[in-house]
């Protein structure tokens, strides 16, 4: 259920559904975005969630997807359902060409099928070929000419036609030649055609010197349009080939007809296909146009979005100013959100946005929420905004809300989302917020879904106190007395009043005499909330603080651990080539030393020359000693007896 009827014009939808139109490429595409319904199926609303979502890819990618001759064809198809009827030339040509535009959808879909499975089951049903469109381009031209090879009749006709043109033309050549040597023929004019038939243009004083037929004569009449007699036989030839022509030129095209309407339920299936195509690419468009995503879709009533934006708000702005996004959550404890603030403050845009983009996805149209979002399907939305006050009803501006929340109680459900804006407003405060609260009450005990906003002090201590219903204000700036429109949800918001009156320039005395007026509990609970509205802003902007500098410890952290590793990697390089470079001197040490004992073997050296050995044994042990490392002391050599 959807309520009231004017539910569509109250949230604005209506304009949605025109900026579509203006997005479709044909007037059948259209016509799916006057069809668009509320739908409470999920596994329905899911399919076209996803067919618009691959849509907007193959836009945002620049994909090239056939876009041209999206025609409707509904006309053309109920004339070719009548037997004996028959299409133009210049409609056949339009049906080959969408008929193309389809096949180039289909295979584009149809190679692209594991990306956008989605679109590709839309395609699958297609079942048109080429041979529609040859048997419309072989007989008529891209000029929306039926063709000379049309039929061999037509082509035979056409060619006595010309010929018949050629024999005529000559004919009025040769007369008006005549004329105008005589000075009959006013200066500059020349052969025409008047009634379909080859005329010559005469001066009226000579129209009686050329035997003929006048057909026609010029506005002032001074001329007149005269068909000699010696052309009558000719133009009658033209006039009867001319007629014979168009009724071979039906014929064929009767014949084409009759071709087509044997192939009528795959015209249908494809013209259903392209038209539904139509429409959600005008979806995808818009989409992209508003930044609208696919959140996670789930089957019961929820309610958990973040980043939301009115679509429409969004698009006003843009360019202009960021529009702040609502952050909004429902659950199954607390099913109920009464938003209170000051005026002008959010808190009906917050509702209208929370019921427009419910209502577009339930209509099958990505929203503008972050992806993480959760939405549930709701199987009712119900809403009360705005005056309706009604003359001819004798309503009150209050009666008409009673009688909404009438039509609500009586609907309510556990799977209904209801939208109250102002609840209790437009009688007396008592007593309306009081009714307000049984109202409250009521939809409680039937685990209704919804957001209300107020200003009423009864209904703030009622959300407190009750379960299944929370606060939540809208943010305002108490030292600049400005709106913030940021949702903060399980607190009451304050309406400023007193704050606003003050800064508008109120009496001092005038406003000492208000709060007396409202009475210390009202006026204390008023600066309660205030003082812990400041007190949370005051823990946020400590909050930011802290996590900034978290931010930064994280990065300095993140920035010594990377040092630390390149160090460490540098180290092991280091000490891996020292190890390298030390085991190479090693083996050429011990190649040396064996080297230099096989030699002293070999040789039975000399002691000359066994100095000169151990001379090349202290060379290469320096080359191994570290550098800096002093030079050990040699005790003085010993010669033995047998030493050399």
């Amino acid at each position: 259920m959807i309520y009231p009827e004017t539910f569509e014009d109250k949230l604005g939808f209506g304009q949605i559904r025109q900026k579509l139109k203006g997005y479709c490429l044909s007037a059948a595409g259209a016509a799916w975005v006057d069809d668009m319904r509320f739908s409470r199926e999920v596994e329905e609303i899911r399919t076209q969630l996803q067919q618009n979502l691959e849509f907007r890819q193959i836009l945002e990618k620049s994909e090239t997807f056939p876009s041209r001759y999206f025609f409707d064809p509904t006309d053309w198809l109920q004339k070719i359902a009548i037997e004996g009827n028959w299409l133009e030339a210049d409609e056949f040509l339009n049906l080959a060409y969408s008929l193309e535009t389809v096949m180039a959808a289909r295979q584009f879909l149809s190679k692209a099928q594991d990306i956008y499975p989605a679109l590709y089951r839309l395609a699958q049903p297609v079942m048109v070929t080429g041979t529609l469109v040859q048997a419309v381009t072989s007989r008529i031209d891209d000029k929306a000419m039926v063709r000379d090879s049309a039929s061999p009749e037509l082509g035979r006709l056409r060619k006595r036609l010309r010929e018949e043109q050629g024999r005529l033309r000559k004919l009025a050549d040769q007369l008006y030649r005549t004329a105008v040597e005589q000075k009959w023929v006013p200066e500059g004019a020349l052969p025409t055609i008047r009634e379909g038939r080859v005329v010559i243009p005469i001066q009226a004083e000579h129209k009686r010197k050329l035997k003929g037929f006048i057909l026609d004569e010029s506005a002032t009449g001074h001329t007149v349009f005269l068909e000699p007699t010696e052309m009558l036989d000719a133009n009658n030839e033209i006039r009867d080939l001319e007629h014979a022509e168009k009724r071979e030129v039906v014929r064929v095209l009767r014949g084409l007809t009759d071709e087509f309407r044997q192939q009528l339920p795959v015209l249908r299936v494809a013209y259903q296909f392209l038209s539904q195509i139509d429409f959600i690419r005008a979806k995808a468009r818009f989409s992209v146009e508003i930044g609208a995503d696919l959140p996670l879709l789930e089957k019961q009533p929820e309610l958990v979005w973040y980043n939301a934006r009115h679509p429409l708000l969004y698009l006003s702005l843009k360019g202009k100013r960021d529009i702040v996004p609502l952050n909004i959550e429902l659950d199954r404890q607390d099913r109920l959100l009464l938003v209170s603030g000051p005026n002008a403050g959010g808190k009906s845009v917050c509702l209208k946005t929370v019921g427009l983009l419910q209502y577009m996805l339930q209509c099958g149209m990505l929203i503008p929420v972050s992806d993480r979002s959760r939405v549930g399907i709701f199987h009712d939305i119900l809403l009360d905004i705005g005056d309706q006050q009604s003359i001819e009803n004798d309503l009150s501006t209050y009666s008409s809300h009673l009688r909404n929340m009438d039509v609500f109680i009586r609907s309510a459900s556990d799977k209904s989302l209801m939208l109250m804006d102002e609840l209790g407003s437009g009688t007396d405060p008592d007593f309306g917020g009081a009714i307000a609260q049984a109202i409250l009450e009521a939809l409680l005990k039937k685990r209704v879904w919804g957001v209300a906003t107020t200003h009423y002090y009864n209904l703030k201590l009622f959300a407190g106190q009750r379960q299944g219903i929370r606060n939540a204000a809208m943010r305002f700036d108490d030292q600049h007395l400005m709106p913030l429109y940021v949702l903060d949800i399980g607190k009451p918001g304050s309406s400023f009043a007193l704050e606003i009156a003050r800064k508008i320039g109120l009496p001092q005395e005038t406003l000492q005499e208000a709060e007396k007026l409202v009475g210390k509990d009202l006026a204390g609970f008023e600066k309660l909330v205030r003082s812990l509205e400041r007190e949370r802003q005051e823990l946020s902007e400590r909050l930011k603080k802290t996590e900034r500098q978290e931010s930064d410890l994280k990065q300095s952290l993140a920035k010594y651990q990377t040092l630390s590793g390149e160090l460490e990697s540098r180290r092991k390089e280091i000490i891996n080539k020292a190890k390298e470079e030390a085991s190479g001197l090693l083996r050429d040490t011990n190649r040396e030393i064996e080297k230099t004992i096989r030699h002293i073997r070999e040789n039975q050296a000399h002691k000359r020359e066994t100095q000169k050995v151990r001379k090349n044994l202290q060379d290469i042990t320096q080359r191994v000693e570290p550098e800096g490392k002093p030079p050990q002391k040699r005790a003085p050599e010993e010669w033995k007896e047998g030493d050399r």
